[in-house]
C-alpha cells in the first residue's frame, strides 16, 4: 500500500506505436497508471496496456479498472492483449463517457470479433464489464476521487482529474487548445501538482493541423501557468518524433515553463514530490544519448 498519489507511464505516443531505435523513449501508444492507497486506475489502454497486464497476473485476481479517454485505435489497441481478461478469477472493468455513436459494451465487443481478432468477446474467461460515465462526472474509484470533462476533440474525448489525500493529478489527452486557455480545462486542472497534457504538435506544426483534435507545448505551458500548475508532462508524442527531436521540445518547454518533462515508458512520477523525481526522466535523456 502507498501513501502517495503517483503515476506511472507505459505507453507515452500518440496515434501509432512506433518501436525502433530512434524512439528509446517510448514506442507503444497511451497508457498511465496511477497509484495511491490500495487504488490502481488504468488510463487508457493503448499497446502499452500489454506489459501491464502481464503484472497484473502476479499474486492472485484482482479487480482492474481502465478508464478510457476516448476509443479511437491508439487509446484501445491494448485491450485484446490485456491478459486478466482471458483469466478465470479476474474482474476488468472499463469506463468511458459517451461515444456519440455505440453503446461503450457494444464499441468494446466489436474489438473482440472476426475478422479482427480470432477471440469472441463471449469466450473470454475474465470477467469483463463495462460503465458508461455522464460528461462531468465526479465519482470514487476505491481511494481515488475522479472528476471528468469532455475536451476539444473532433470525436468526444474525456479529461480526468484524479484526487487523493489533498493531491491530485489531471490527464488531458487528444485536445486541441483555443486562442485562449481552453476554460474546462482550467477549472479541472486548477491547483493540481501534475498536468498531462497533449503535445503532439510543435507551435511551428500546429498551424497545418487545426482541428486535427492536438495540442502544443506552449499551450500546454501556458494552461499550467493559469491553472497554478507546478508540474507539465507533456504527452502523445507524434509517432514520426525521433528521441533527438523529443528531447529538443523539452528543452524549449523547460526554458517557457520551468521543470516541464516529457513523458517516457517507465517514468514514474509522485505528486507530492514531482519536482525531485525530474532527475529520472533526466537520466533517462542521458542513457539515450549515450546510446
Amino acid at each position: 500500500m502507498s501513501h502517495d498519489l503517483s503515476v506511472r507511464f507505459l505507453g507515452v505516443r500518440g496515434s501509432i506505436a512506433v518501436p525502433g531505435e530512434g524512439t528509446l523513449a517510448g514506442g507503444n501508444t497511451a497508457c498511465l497508471e496511477v497509484t495511491a492507497g490500495d487504488t490502481r486506475i488504468i488510463l487508457d489502454a493503448g499497446t502499452g496496456l500489454r506489459t501491464l497486464g502481464n503484472e497484473r497476473m502476479a499474486g492472485g485476481p484482482r479487480h482492474s479498472t481502465i478508464l478510457l479517454s476516448h476509443l479511437h485505435w491508439d487509446h484501445v489497441c491494448g485491450l485484446p492483449f490485456f491478459t486478466p481478461v482471458y483469466v478465470p478469477g479476474h474482474r476488468v472493468e472499463i469506463a468511458s463517457g459517451p461515444n456519440g455513436v455505440l453503446p461503450l459494451e457494444e464499441a468494446v465487443r466489436s474489438l473482440f470479433r472476426a475478422p479482427f481478432f480470432p477471440v469472441e468477446f463471449g469466450d473470454l474467461g475474465g470477467q469483463l464489464s463495462t460503465r458508461e460515465l455522464r460528461a462531468g462526472e465526479a465519482f470514487q474509484i476505491g481511494d481515488i476521487a475522479i472528476t471528468m470533462a469532455r475536451l476539444n476533440h473532433p470525436d468526444p474525448v474525456y479529461g480526468y482529474r484524479l484526487e487523493y489525500a489533498g493531491h491530485s493529478i489531471v490527464y488531458a489527452t487528444d485536445t486541441e487548445h483555443f486562442a485562449c486557455v481552453d476554460p474546462t480545462l482550467k477549472r479541472l486542472a486548477a491547483g493540481a501538482d501534475i498536468l498531462i497534457y497533449d503535445a503532439q504538435y510543435t507551435p511551428e506544426e500546429y498551424p497545418t493541423k487545426v482541428g486535427w483534435g492536438h495540442s502544443t507545448w506552449a499551450a500546454g505551458a501556458e494552461l499550467a501557468r493559469a491553472a497554478g500548475v507546478p508540474q507539465l508532462v507533456l504527452f502523445h508524442h507524434d509517432p514520426a518524433r525521433t528521441d533527438a527531436q523529443l528531447a529538443e521540445i523539452e528543452a524549449a518547454a523547460r526554458a517557457a515553463l520551468p521543470g516541464t518533462v516529457a513523458a517516457r515508458e517507465g517514468l514514474t512520477l509522485v505528486a507530492r514530490e514531482a519536482e525531485p523525481l525530474l532527475a529520472k526522466a533526466r537520466g533517462v535523456e542521458e542513457r539515450i544519448a549515450a546510446a
